[in-house]
């Protein structure tokens, strides 16, 4: 299995680095955050040995039981899913970055319990691109009002935005290109609401089917899970 994970970060790596050098980046702009949902820990103790050191989860009791059941401190543990305000206290202690917010009420109460112990969290406002109703995310007229809340905390700092693009078959990727260059777009049109902890330099988006398009539109994060680990453990 750990050969497996590792010649899989080494071909994940290996697309990022061409993606970069047809745009035209650097691939040390790209931070890898593999996404082990529903896989065991021991999986992510293989890819770490490897070297992966940016980990994400999309369920916030999924990634509490795995923080506590694998407390290396070198790990930056990111919540990539859905949140949800009563989880936000589970998660505080550890996550170095939550990339799904969508109202402020979320930063209020990451605010208000990061200020009990003195931490700093990363945040990523998520936008929804794809206007899916089953996407989450805010719609690109809120996040002024969001960023502005930002502005006035203490122990959360704002890095960018996220986006999920439209599920679309491999041969049918290049649809979404527009999706994530409006992310983009948007990201630097707000460029003027950036305060000493809100600072835009982060776009999530990109996974196993899209990164490719997504870092050549500007990139910064990818979040991948398949293409690391396998199919999900259901």
């Amino acid at each position: 299995m750990s050969e497996d994970i590792c010649q899989n970060l080494k071909n994940v790596q290996q697309r990022i680095v061409k993606a970069c050098e047809e745009a035209g980046r650097d691939a040390n702009e790209i931070t890898l955050v593999a996404v082990s949902k529903m896989k065991p820990i021991d999986d992510i103790k293989e890819a770490f040995g490897c070297g992966q050191r940016h980990f994400g989860e999309n369920r916030a009791k999924e990634l509490q039981d795995k923080m506590e059941e694998y407390p290396e401190e070198d790990i930056q543990w990111h919540m990539v899913g859905n949140l949800q305000t009563n989880k936000i206290k589970y998660m505080v202690e550890r996550v170095d970055w939550i990339h799904s917010i969508e109202k402020s009420k979320y930063l209020r109460e990451i605010e208000k319990r990061a200020s009990r112990i003195d931490r700093v969290i990363n945040t990523l406002i998520q936008i929804n691109i794809s206007g899916e109703d089953q996407k989450s995310g805010c719609r690109e007229q809120d996040l002024e009002k969001i960023l502005k809340y930002a502005q006035g905390l203490d122990h959360v700092r704002v890095r960018g935005l996220m986006g999920m693009a439209t599920f679309v078959d491999p041969e049918d990727v290049e649809q979404v290109r527009p999706e994530f260059r409006r992310l983009r777009e948007i990201r630097d049109a707000h460029r003027k609401f950036e305060s000493e902890n809100v600072q835009l330099d982060e776009l999530s988006m990109g996974m196993t089917n899209d990164m490719e398009i997504a870092i050549q539109e500007g990139s910064t994060m990818v979040r991948v899970g398949r293409a690391i680990f396998g199919e999900r453990n259901y």
